[in-house]
């Protein structure tokens, strides 16, 4: 008998969706730390994901596991890491959803793929957006103290969807919320510094092309005008 039957769908359910939801921060980190729980028997793995309790398995994800620990504190190659990896943790956190329930084709199954990856894709896109944002500082603790506050949240997640499942969707649910808040923010946060660093490059552009008595003569029209229309 399978090891899932000892658990209801709700729980099965808040599993899958901390799956998809944490693969989209630290897809490595969730590969191992739930094969590491298995194989040590701290929780009966549903038999979809008994594949994560593999030695070799747990070996690889935990080298890539410190890989990433170390690539998301190093500002710029954090978000050259998240590019590269918009199309690994979106598929992933799909697959490791749909373990849940196995992958014999089941109207759940394919619930909770659809699921975990639409949730991957929405924690990867606010993570990945935030980052790059707070690149543009020239300061680097704000980078290491979010990054540190991922790796925290992934263990949390796991633990909290184990064995508080309903108070698990309640955070799922302000953290979606808090997800689409900040896609939108820093998206227009991106856009207008794109839009500035663009003007300052066409106007240097344009005004390095003019002959100094042109620019002078520009300058000072534009002075005259001002003073007039004060």
């Amino acid at each position: 008998m399978g090891s899932e039957l000892n658990l209801g769908t709700t729980e099965l359910l808040a599993l899958a969706a901390a799956l998809g939801w944490a693969s989209g921060m630290r897809l490595y980190a969730v590969v191992f730390l739930t094969g590491l729980a298995g194989y040590l028997g701290w929780v009966p793995l549903p038999d979809g994901l008994k594949l994560l309790e593999q030695p070799a398995l747990l070996w690889a994800s935990g080298i890539m596991l410190a890989v990433e620990f170390l690539a998301d504190k190093i500002p710029v190659v954090d978000s050259m890491w998240d590019a590269v990896h918009t199309f690994i943790r979106v598929p992933a956190g799909a697959a490791l959803a749909a373990g849940v329930f196995g992958f014999d084709g089941s109207q759940m199954a394919l619930v909770a793929g659809l699921m975990g990856g639409t949730l991957a894709a929405t924690s990867h896109a606010a993570k990945a957006s935030t980052r790059a944002a707070v690149n543009t500082s020239p300061e680097p603790f704000s980078n290491i103290g979010l990054s540190l506050l991922g790796d925290a949240a992934v263990p949390t997640l796991l633990w909290l969807a184990w064995e508080h499942p309903l108070g698990f969707a309640v955070v799922l649910g302000v953290g979606v919320l808090a997800s689409v808040v900040l896609l939108v923010l820093t998206f227009k946060f991106l856009r207008a510094l794109l839009r500035r660093l663009f003007g300052r490059s066409a106007g240097a552009e344009n005004g390095a092309d003019m002959p100094m008595p042109v620019r002078g003569r520009l300058t000072n029209e534009t002075r005259a005008d001002r003073a007039a229309e004060v």
